[in-house]
């Protein structure tokens, strides 16, 4: 299991010294949580927060932006060449145009599936991208309960990546934890993104070690 903490629940006051606290630890990369406080009832941070972190990061970083428009975000975010850039299906509507363009910039494409939505809106798009991020609780805020429908949620997800023999991982954000990862993994999960757990820590290598089963 790769391991992403979110930044959304480190100390800002802080920033740099926590992203570098968390690599050091074991992170496989940085998630970052962009909002707009349209798409989602949060705002959070824009391009020159996120190159500040990229540059304490010694791990790529994972951007996930929460935004309406989503075209000019991206095009915000594609000079700093994370890892992964995603964005939700449920905002954009020509999302094979965007995933093309993100490619094209040499970023690996990633969509965003609140929980309502549906595994069957990605059956024209998964051959197209790297990774499935799901959301396991209502985006916008941190520290939110884990909604258990995910589960086989994923497990269809992973059916239809195998079926379709498609390059492309999973990735589940909200409420994970020690006591949920081991479900996650056997659901056909990739990626854990987990905020609370880790900088709510007093130990930021044993709550990651936690996660990595």
């Amino acid at each position: 299991m790769y391991v992403a903490p979110s930044i959304l629940s480190a100390n800002f006051g802080e920033l740099a010294k926590e992203i570098k606290a968390v690599c050091e630890a074991g992170a496989d990369l940085i998630h970052i949580d962009v909002m707009d406080g349209h798409f989602v009832p949060n705002l959070t941070i824009g391009p020159l927060v996120v190159e500040a972190a990229a540059k304490a990061s010694t791990k790529p970083l994972d951007i996930h932006l929460m935004v309406e428009n989503v075209p000019f975000f991206v095009d915000l975010f594609l000079p700093l060449k994370p890892k992964f850039i995603s964005f939700h299906i449920e905002e954009e509507k020509h999302p094979l145009r965007l995933i093309d363009h993100i490619r094209k910039n040499g970023v690996n494409p990633a969509i965003v599936l609140n929980p309502h939505t549906p595994v069957s809106s990605l059956k024209h798009i998964i051959d197209e991208v790297d990774m499935v991020l799901l959301m396991s609780v209502n985006p916008g805020f941190g520290g939110q309960k884990f909604i258990p429908s995910v589960l086989p949620k994923a497990m269809e997800l992973r059916e239809l990546i195998d079926s379709r023999n498609a390059k492309c991982m999973i990735e589940v954000d909200g409420g994970v934890n020690g006591l949920n990862v081991a479900d996650l993994d056997a659901a056909g999960v990739d990626i854990v993104v987990a905020g609370s757990f880790v900088f709510g820590s007093n130990d930021y290598a044993g709550a990651i070690r936690a996660l990595k089963i």
